[in-house]
């Protein structure tokens, strides 16, 4: 059983920053991306960022880019998501996910998903 977990969320006031950490248990063959959703209260799950699994290309939803910095460790199995200056709209429950093809944006293009972190911005 493939397992994800995500770790780092918390209580930041705004334009701080956070870095959040996903630990997969092991690599499932086929896995070509992971990536990083995010969900607020009453909204729709989108995309944040992703890398491909050599680390060579990453990809942000413009809302972030700039902001956030999406990295791996490939030694630890471990995906990252340092988050500068955020804002009070950055606050969301904050998910790992794993997949098959880079550049994927929507949820369904993603197998597995850890159980999410939470992010709370105070203005």
């Amino acid at each position: 059983q493939v397992q994800l977990q995500e770790s780092g969320g918390g209580l930041v006031q705004a334009g701080g920053s956070l870095r959040l950490s996903c630990v997969a248990s092991r690599r499932t063959f086929g896995w070509n991306a992971m990536g990083w959703f995010r969900q607020a209260p009453g909204k729709e799950r989108e995309f944040v960022a992703s890398i491909s699994w050599s680390g060579s290309s990453t990809n942000y939803a413009s809302s972030v880019k700039d902001r956030f910095t999406i990295s791996k460790d490939s030694a630890k199995n471990t995906v990252y998501l340092q988050m500068n200056t955020l804002k009070p709209e950055d606050t969301a429950d904050y998910y790992c996910a794993a997949g098959t093809r880079f550049g994927a944006t929507r949820p369904s293009q993603y197998d597995y998903w850890g159980q999410g972190t939470q992010v709370t911005v105070s203005s």
